[in-house]
């Protein structure tokens, strides 16, 4: 009787073939059967650097200047940006109505250190008015010429990240510190946005209907190539005499009030235009086949991973016992290259199947560890690990009877910047504890900083572990 109903249980496990669990789920045992865990890591990955210049610019950063690095290239970039207006513009008190407006200026700001280059490089941007919409969507190779006139030039300024340019504003949040550039703009474009407000306040409802009267601007560098600044704030201040009566026998002009009538913010269309040259040196290594990431909008990687030969790895090793997928990981190498200015590998990358970047981006995905996956930089290893494969594995394995297509092989590896929340989280039962997680809620090509790394797939390590178990 035993002898049968350990043959109907040899049965049924081949007839189950792969069977997934969690991670540290092994199984359980029963008498006159042999379990060993597994750790397979001798597949190999290929791969060919690739240009691409043409991404979907998602970043909260606008990008300006020119910087020449010898070890890194040339990375230029301009910017051209739709704006959100403020819904309220304040006309109460301007007793000569727009002539109260004496000045106005394009003001944009930079975090402290947060720009690649000469801190005393002298530098010159040019603001121009667009004259049409923007294409939407838009991407980093986006050309701006046809969408403004050399003639709607609204104005230029020198500047560098010097002490001259630090501003420091103190608020009920602390002290917050930063590179403050002030472009001036004739005072008739303030006075000719407030008189369309008096007119039709509902043009400053929405982007989309500011946009008909005010396509946007178009920020570029007419001199300089010493360095790119991150600008993460970009708005268009005006300052203004109000007239305020405080009772029957007292009143005052104040004689330099200011309002932000509009600026760049995450809700409008806008754009990096990036151009990037990579050095000599780092063209030799692409030509003698190196794998090479490099941001912003410049180079990634096309892969192949072995996913058919690790599913049949395990279902070869497994035909007669039961085999339980434990995990896959894939762990890369990154080398830092040598550059003037200490460009460093990026600090995340995205591992995603080819024939779903377009998908990924334009959907404003999150990895799903099934058709992307991300990993962060390890700068004690100097390696990226993405840990979250099997899912991905499993995927094939049960839906498509462990047949991997051409679109499950090929993947796209590039820099990427991951936006994350932190949550906290209090416990009071029985004693007070508190935990933080950390939720990510966006990613987007690598733009906020330029970025360079040399990966090892010679020496990647795809690893395979899995449980098995054989009857007697």
């Amino acid at each position: 009787m035993r002898n049968k109903l350990l043959s109907a249980i040899a049965v049924l496990v081949v007839a189950m073939g792969i069977i997934s669990c969690n991670d540290d789920d092994i199984g359980t045992s029963i008498s006159d059967i042999q379990s060993a865990l597994i750790e397979d890591s001798t597949f190999m990955i290929h791969g060919k650097t690739v240009r691409n210049n043409h991404l979907r610019s998602r970043s909260s950063i606008q990008l300006l200047g020119n910087v020449s690095a010898p070890g890194f290239g040339t990375l230029k970039s301009d910017v051209v940006a739709q704006f959100m207006p403020t819904t309220k513009i304040d006309t109460v008190g301007l007793h000569g109505g727009a002539q109260w407006i004496d000045s106005c200026f394009l003001t944009m700001r930079v975090a402290i250190g947060d720009f690649t280059g000469d801190s005393l490089a002298p530098m010159r941007m040019d603001v121009y008015k667009l004259n049409k919409q923007l294409p939407n969507p838009i991407y980093t190779d986006f050309n701006p010429g046809g969408y403004y006139l050399a003639d709607d030039l609204m104005g230029s300024v020198s500047y560098s990240a010097s002490e001259t340019m630090k501003k420091t504003v103190e608020s009920q949040n602390g002290t917050n510190t930063f590179y403050e550039i002030n472009v001036p703009i004739p005072v008739e474009y303030a006075r000719d946005l407030f008189n369309a407000y008096k007119l039709d306040p509902s043009l400053f409802s929405s982007p989309t209907e500011f946009a008909q009267l005010f396509p946007g601007v178009y920020i570029t560098n007419s001199y300089g190539q010493g360095n790119v600044m991150n600008f993460y704030d970009i708005e268009f201040v005006t300052y203004y005499r109000k007239y305020e009566k405080f009772d029957e026998t007292t009143d005052t002009i104040y004689p330099k009030k200011s309002q932000s009538y509009m600026a760049v913010t995450p809700e409008v269309l806008y754009n990096n235009n990036i151009s990037l040259e990579p050095a000599p040196s780092i063209q030799s290594m692409i030509d003698d086949g190196e794998a090479i990431v490099m941001g912003p909008a410049g180079l990634e990687v096309e892969l192949e991973f072995p996913i058919q030969e690790v599913i049949d790895r395990f279902k070869n090793d497994t035909k007669d016992a039961l085999g339980i997928i434990n995990r896959l990981t894939l762990e890369i190498p990154a080398e830092k290259i040598a550059n003037k200015y200490d460009i460093a590998p990026p600090e995340y990358l995205l591992m995603v199947k080819k024939s779903y970047v377009d998908e990924f981006f334009d959907r404003d995905s999150l990895t799903n560890n099934r058709d992307a996956f991300y990993a962060e930089y390890d700068e004690d290893e100097h390696c990226y690990k993405f840990l979250g494969l099997r899912d991905y594995l499993l995927d094939i394995v049960n839906k498509k009877d462990g047949i991997a297509t051409q679109d499950d092989i090929e993947f796209v590896i590039m820099p990427i910047d991951v936006t994350k929340y932190t949550n906290t989280n209090s416990s009071y039962y029985y004693y007070s504890s508190t935990s933080t997680t950390e939720v990510v809620t966006k990613i987007a090509p690598a733009i906020a900083n330029p970025c360079l790394a040399r990966l090892r797939l010679d020496k990647s390590k795809v690893k395979l572990s899995y449980s098995k178990q054989t009857m007697y």
